[in-house]
């Protein structure tokens, strides 16, 4: 069922609560393939429009390499039998994917606000800036364009289980 923006964007911060922020993450690979993994992934304001959007922290690897390729994805949080599905185009914020108007005191803090706001803790944030520098990690933002969910109350039951 389709859901608007902001009561989509409302259920994904339920469901990001209820699953330690963990969503499945959907690119489209090389040859059309789709690449999935999991990654912590919250709702965050962008740095740049005041907007809302869907954040996560990226290693560098296949998933960076298909955001640049084709830059669009898909995020699915789950819990229990009941999820919340986001897609959208995305906007990358790297040492190598400068995002405009972006320097790298608004970097830091960008990367810190979604780590934190994807339920992070570490206890030394500067030790946690320098491995972020140092790997080369990225923010990726995805601006929701269509957002939707299975119906509420439709979890799974085993046959013979009543309510």
């Amino acid at each position: 069922m389709s859901l608007s923006i902001a009561t989509g964007l409302a259920l994904v911060r339920t469901r990001a609560s209820e699953n330690q922020s963990l969503a499945v993450l959907i690119t489209i690979g090389s040859g059309s393939d789709p690449q999935v993994s999991v990654v912590n992934a919250c709702v965050i304001t962008h740095p740049l429009t005041g907007g809302e959007v869907v954040a996560f922290v990226g290693r560098v690897g296949a998933k960076l390499a298909n955001l640049r390729a084709a830059p669009r994805a898909t995020l699915v949080f789950q819990a229990g039998w009941e999820w919340v599905a986001v897609r959208g185009p995305v906007e990358l914020s790297g040492p190598e994917d400068e995002l405009s108007g972006i320097g790298p005191e608004a970097q830091r803090q960008l990367m810190r606000a979604i780590y934190v706001e994807a339920g992070g803790s570490h206890p030394n944030l500067d030790e946690y800036d320098q491995v972020m520098l140092t790997e080369k990690r990225f923010a990726v933002l995805v601006a929701p364009e269509r957002i939707w969910s299975n119906p509420s109350g439709s979890e799974h039951k085993e046959p013979g289980e009543t309510s």
